[in-house]
């Protein structure tokens, strides 16, 4: 299974979850790469914890880099990347965000009505 937590978390997973079992995920999850050395990562990380305080969704920090099959992926390029996903379906997508109200738009896909 997927090893997250609701709400806000602090650590990045070296061990990610395969492609599989994040397809396989019911309901939302917001993916998180990045690293935790990642200077935009770190600076991005109280916007995030905001935005998360207002919906009620796991959250997954996986560490990403060089050789990492899940970043690669979701083609994921830049960090931090977050990445809604419903079902397992990417839902939408936010690199380097800076502000709360970026997170916050992002997390708005959960609280409309589908």
């Amino acid at each position: 299974m997927i090893a997250s937590t609701t709400g806000f978390n602090p650590t990045y997973h070296e061990q990610a979850p395969t492609m599989e079992q994040i397809k396989a995920k019911e309901g939302y999850v917001l993916l998180e790469f990045g690293a935790p050395w990642c200077g935009h990562c770190k600076a991005a990380s109280e916007a995030i914890e905001a935005g998360l305080s207002e919906v009620n969704i796991p959250h997954v920090k996986i560490f990403d880099g060089k050789g990492k099959k899940l970043g690669r992926g979701f083609s994921v390029t830049l960090w931090p990347t977050l990445i809604l996903l419903n079902s397992g379906d990417e839902v939408a997508r936010l690199v380097r965000p800076t502000e709360t109200e970026q997170i916050a738009t992002l997390l708005q896909q959960v609280k409309a009505p589908s």
